[in-house]
């Protein structure tokens, strides 16, 4: 613990609040709350902690904090700070799944549709579903029973939908106002519950068509009835009311906590989501703000209900969500919650062992790194490869590594500027040049080790440019490759020497991961640049020469050539201005 922290500690107010952990570049590498600061803050530093919870504080070199007046400010401040930092050891939720619904058109003619975002365009929404498979299964459903337009523009013609009775063609026959209100009506009570009144009807439509002896017909509405019955009623864990509800289950243990989400529509038990983590704080607190960041962050529908176990500060949360949130003590409410708790344990249980053996192969690759490097531990890579086919299109890429881990919010790509051939070398100088420029200029991190793809040569290129044009200190290190084209070599130093990793160490399984992530990008990012540039026309190259005016151009004249044995004045009775003109005859015409 240095001074600093020392001196912060002793002066810590007794007081709710978030306190904002950061490393030796000041990044902010963990937020948390408390209801009394000191305690909280001054508990990792004291006493023992188990080895993530000591990884953590073995980075911190300074902290933060800024009082609240109450918890719940301090829960929405603690939500909004994470969002806007993204730490990285504040694991939860780095999903940003939406859910899917249904939704109705306000177009003359509606449809009915799968989406992923509500917007205030007039249409109906239902939902949210569960998963994608549950929206298209009930969409599927109401394709049959409703025969809605399913075309994205109007043909000129009948098609195979309203052969099959699926859609009443406006394309080519009217179909009134009157008559699509009426289906979306039916589809909107379908959607909200009222399954069980459409099948009576259609039962009733069964039997009638049965009496008629329209055996057809009859088969017809007895097959709507099975779909109705295999979409809608699988589910048989029911509560007898139709609420919406989420319920919430926990367990924890050895610093690795997992949360159950059971979502009930419609009194149904339809879908869960499952988390597991690793949590740093106290964990009835750690779960309530999970909860909020689902909601207010991740922008998970609510339900009109939440259920929640025991133990849990449901006044907390009714205050942040502003929605009903209850703690059931008796019942089948009480059986879901407890069934919730008991999945999550089965799953801590089922997972943790395999998720603690890879987090800890994972941290000792980058630690034995470290060691082999002799510099300290690499928590932050960052990695480069070039890529050309005989000095054309020529491309860098770079990829991060945080803790052995990709982080490919921080991918980047390059196309290069000023190397002209394949020059392996110069090409890397610019991309250092130009990244390392920009993370002094805008403050970013810095890597802890740097890697290139290459030997000697790109290594001294890239010290070059680190050291004696930019100033900076960093542990760099070559990546060399077999006739294989796999990694063979680690090399490190000046002059550098080659540094012995057994090739079954995890360290070297990391090095080889970290090779073969950023080759993958690079030539990823040369093929795209390649095939695009290989669709491209001469027209592309001309100022003034734009998508709309290279279209209309080959549409009129056919080719190139034909261009080419053109006046000025037959161009520009095409609309396109006379120096525009004559820069397209001179790009042509020109040896």
């Amino acid at each position: 613990m240095n001074q600093t922290i020392k001196e912060k500690l002793a002066v810590l107010p007794v007081q709710p609040g978030c306190y904002l952990m950061k490393d030796k570049h000041n990044t902010i590498i963990y937020v948390g709350k408390s209801k009394a600061l000191k305690n909280r803050v001054k508990s990792y530093f004291a006493g023992a902690n188990d080895k993530k919870t000591q990884r953590l504080v073995s980075e911190i070199q300074d902290f933060e904090y800024i009082v609240t007046t109450s918890e719940i400010e301090a829960l929405i401040l603690e939500m909004n700070l994470i969002k806007k930092y993204d730490p990285k050891y504040n694991v939860l939720l780095k999903d940003d799944k939406s859910y899917p619904y249904l939704k109705i058109t306000s177009e003359r003619h509606p449809r009915l549709l799968v989406v992923r975002k509500v917007k205030k365009d007039k249409g109906k929404y239902f939902g949210p579903y569960p998963n994608v498979i549950a929206a298209r299964e009930t969409k599927k459903l109401l394709d049959r029973l409703y025969p809605l337009r399913k075309c994205n523009k109007m043909p000129d013609r009948v098609c195979l939908y309203y052969h099959m009775k699926q859609c009443l063609a406006p394309c080519v026959y009217p179909v009134s106002e009157e008559t699509n209100r009426s289906i979306v009506q039916s589809i909107a009570t379908f959607l909200n519950g009222g399954h069980k009144e459409i099948k009576r009807d259609i039962k009733e439509k069964m039997y009638q068509a049965s009496e008629d002896l329209d055996f057809e017909r009859a088969k017809e509405l007895r097959d709507q009835i099975q779909h109705i019955e295999a979409v809608m009623e699988q589910q048989k864990m029911t509560l007898k009311d139709q609420i919406n509800r989420d319920i919430f289950g926990y367990s924890y243990d050895k610093g690795w906590m997992c949360i159950q989400v059971f979502f009930v529509r419609q009194g149904k038990l339809i879908e869960r989501d499952v988390a597991i983590f690793p949590f740093f704080d106290d964990p009835e607190e750690t779960f309530i703000s999970y909860i909020g960041r689902f909601y207010l962050h991740q922008h998970h529908p609510k339900p009109k209900q939440i259920l929640l176990p025991l133990g849990a500060d449901a006044d907390l949360l009714k205050e942040l969500l502003e929605i009903d949130i209850n703690v059931p003590y008796r019942g089948r409410k009480k059986d879901l919650v407890k069934l919730a708790m008991k999945n999550a344990k089965i799953a801590l249980e089922e997972k943790f062992s395999i998720i603690e053996i890879d987090e800890e192969r994972t941290i000792n690759a980058v630690e034995n790194l470290g060691e082999k490097l002799n510099i300290e531990i690499p928590h932050r890579i960052e990695a480069f490869d070039n890529s050309n086919i005989q000095g054309t299109d020529p491309v860098s890429a770079m990829v991060v590594f945080i803790d052995g881990r990709p982080n490919k919010k921080e991918y980047r790509k390059y196309k290069v500027r000023d190397v002209t051939g394949p020059d392996d070398y110069e090409t890397m100088r610019e991309v250092i040049r130009r990244r390392y420029s920009r993370v002094l200029k805008e403050k970013l991190p810095l890597p802890d080790l740097i890697m290139v793809d290459g030997s000697k040569g790109q290594m001294s290129a890239a010290l070059d440019v680190l050291e004696n044009e930019l100033g900076l200190d960093i542990p760099l290190c070559g990546l060399a490759k077999d006739d294989k084209h796999k990694t063979s070599e680690l090399l490190y130093g000046s002059p550098p020497t080659i540094i012995d990793l057994s090739r079954k160490s995890q360290e070297f399984y990391l090095v080889q991961r970290i090779q073969d992530e950023v080759h993958r990008f690079a030539i990823t990012f040369h093929r795209q640049l390649r095939g695009k540039n290989l669709f491209q026309s001469e027209l592309d190259k001309i100022p003034g020469v734009g998508e709309k005016r290279r279209k209309l151009l080959l549409t009129h004249f056919k080719s190139i050539d034909e261009i080419k044995n053109k006046s000025i004045a037959d161009i520009t009775k095409l609309g396109i201005p006379t120096n525009t003109a004559e820069l397209i005859l001179d790009h042509l015409t020109k040896d």
